[in-house]
C-alpha cells in the first residue's frame, strides 16, 4: 500500500439483513475514506448503521453490495482463510465489554502475550512492557482484569489490540461503560497511540463528546454518511475551531442536519437557488424572499 492510498475506503456500501421474511437495509450506499495514520470517530444514533460498518471493516461481516478495501485488502473478495489472516494481522479490535477484550484468568502481560501467539508471534517481555508503558498501565502488568479499574482494563485492551502490530485499530464504543472523566483519559490514550505509532484509528460510538478528541468526526444517519466535523487549531493554536460539512454522495445527494431541517420547517421538498459561489435552500412551501429573486437558477428538490 502506497502512502497515497487510503487506509480505509468504502464505496457505495449496502448491507441488507433478512429476518422472518422482513428486510432491513442497515447501510444504504455509504461512502467513507480514512487516510493512513488518521484518527476518525464515527458517530450516530442506535440503528444508524455505524456498528454494521464496523462489522464489515473488521472482517466479521460482508456487504450485500459495494466495496470495502482496508490496508490494500479487498474485503469483498476474501476467502475464509484470507479473512482470518486479515483479522489476525491487519486490524486490532477493542470492544466495549471488557470480557470480550481480556481473558479473566490471565494478567495484563499474559493477555498481550496470548494475542501475539494467536497472531503467530512469540512472547516478548520487552514488547509487552513497551505497550503497557505506552498506555501508561505498566503498573498492572501482573494483575488480572478483576484487580483493575475500568479505565485500566480498557487501556490494557488497547495494548492487546496492538499486540499484532496492526495497520488499523478499530474500537466499538470503547468508553461506553466508563464515566466521563475516565472516558476522556482512555480517548487521550488512544490519541497518543495514534500519534506515536501512526496506526490508523477508527472509533465507532454514539457519544458525541468523542469528537473533542479527534480531528475528524463522521456522522452516520439512515445508513449513509451525512455530515463531517473537522477540528483545527485557531490562530495562535490557543483554541480549536470546529467546522461542520454536509457530505455529498456520488450521485449528488446530501443529508441536511436534522436541527436545520426542524428550524426551517423543511419537509417534502425544498426550493434551491444556484448562486455564483454557493447554493441557497429554503422551504418549498414559501415564496422566495425579495433579495433571493432573480437568482441565476431556481428549482424545487425533494428531500
Amino acid at each position: 500500500m502506497t502512502l497515497m492510498e487510503p487506509a480505509i475506503l468504502c464505496t457505495d456500501l449496502v448491507r441488507i439483513y433478512s429476518t422472518d421474511g422482513v428486510e432491513v437495509q442497515a447501510l444504504q450506499g455509504l461512502n467513507l475514506r480514512v487516510d493512513p495514520a488518521e484518527m476518525v470517530a464515527i458517530v450516530g444514533a442506535s440503528g444508524s448503521g455505524k456498528s454494521t460498518l464496523l462489522g464489515i471493516v473488521s472482517g466479521l461481516d460482508r456487504p450485500t453490495a459495494g466495496s470495502a478495501v482496508v490496508a490494500g485488502s479487498d474485503l469483498t473478495t476474501m476467502t475464509r482463510t484470507q479473512r482470518l489472516a486479515y483479522r489476525r494481522h491487519t486490524v486490532g479490535f477493542v470492544w466495549q465489554q471488557t470480557g470480550r477484550n481480556l481473558l479473566p484468568y490471565l494478567t495484563a502481560a499474559e493477555n498481550i502475550a496470548m494475542a501475539r501467539t494467536v497472531a503467530g508471534g512469540k512472547r516478548d517481555a520487552a514488547e509487552e512492557k513497551r505497550l503497557l508503558e505506552l498506555l501508561e498501565v505498566e503498573d498492572v502488568a501482573d494483575r488480572m482484569p478483576a484487580r483493575m479499574s475500568g479505565g485500566q482494563q480498557q487501556r490494557v485492551a488497547i495494548a492487546v489490540a496492538l499486540a499484532n502490530s496492526p495497520t488499523v485499530l478499530l474500537a466499538d464504543e470503547p468508553t461506553g461503560e466508563l464515566d466521563e472523566s475516565t472516558s476522556a483519559e482512555v480517548l487521550e490514550a488512544m490519541r497518543g497511540v495514534n500519534r506515536e505509532l501512526g496506526v490508523t484509528t477508527l472509533i465507532v460510538t454514539h457519544d458525541p463528546t468523542v469528537s473533542e478528541h479527534v480531528r475528524r468526526t463522521v456522522q452516520i444517519r439512515d445508513g449513509r454518511t451525512s455530515t463531517e466535523t473537522l477540528r483545527r487549531a485557531g490562530d495562535g493554536g490557543e483554541h480549536v475551531i470546529a467546522e461542520e460539512f454536509a457530505v455529498i454522495d456520488r450521485v449528488g445527494r446530501l443529508q441536511l442536519p436534522r436541527e436545520y431541517v426542524s428550524a426551517l420547517e423543511l419537509h417534502e421538498r425544498v426550493r434551491l437557488a444556484l448562486e455564483p459561489d454557493h447554493l441557497t435552500v429554503w422551504s418549498g412551501h414559501e415564496k422566495p424572499r425579495a433579495q433571493d429573486a432573480g437568482t441565476p437558477r431556481e428549482e424545487d428538490a425533494h428531500e
